[in-house]
């Protein structure tokens, strides 16, 4: 099938490029493909069609590494819940309207995500607390960001 791209970058504070990411555009599923500087594939992210809850599945290497959805309904305001290969469940709270938001572990802050409004495209700081995780949290901020896109436009 025929596949459009757009792509954005994940840069350092320094504004180093780290991450590229690429979205493919006009596809039954939504992937996006984050690639290193080198042109290597690290990870992608593949939207689930047809669920209740909007899922996305977190790949490396081909093989599953966790999975992110957002209840439909929800009594007590929006949150994103992580399930991981090793066991782990996280939690995504905040602010979606602003996007503010932190990723946690058991009570434990992984990551504070927020969106700066001073740019003239949509620009996140995210701010990681757990360095061994750090490119698991950025995945998990782009997936809570087309989520909530998604949303937007239903």
């Amino acid at each position: 099938m025929l596949a459009f791209h757009e792509e954005a970058w994940i840069e350092t504070e320094h504004q180093e490029k780290l991450y590229k990411v690429n979205r493919k555009l006009l596809r039954l599923r939504t992937t996006f493909d984050f690639v290193d500087t080198d042109g290597n594939q690290i990870a992608s992210i593949v939207k689930k069609a047809l669920t209740f809850h909007h899922t996305i599945l977190i790949k490396r290497d081909g093989e599953l590494v966790g999975r992110i959805s957002k209840r439909t309904f929800s009594l007590f305001g929006d949150r994103f819940k992580v399930s991981l290969r090793d066991g782990r469940r996280l939690h995504i709270a905040g602010n979606f309207w602003d996007r503010e938001f932190d990723i946690q572990h058991d009570g434990t802050t992984l990551a504070h995500v927020s969106r700066r409004w001073f740019t003239i495209r949509d620009t996140y700081a995210v701010d990681v607390m757990s360095p061994q995780d750090d490119m698991l949290l950025v995945i998990l901020a782009v997936c809570v960001d087309h989520t909530l896109e998604d949303l937007k436009d239903e």
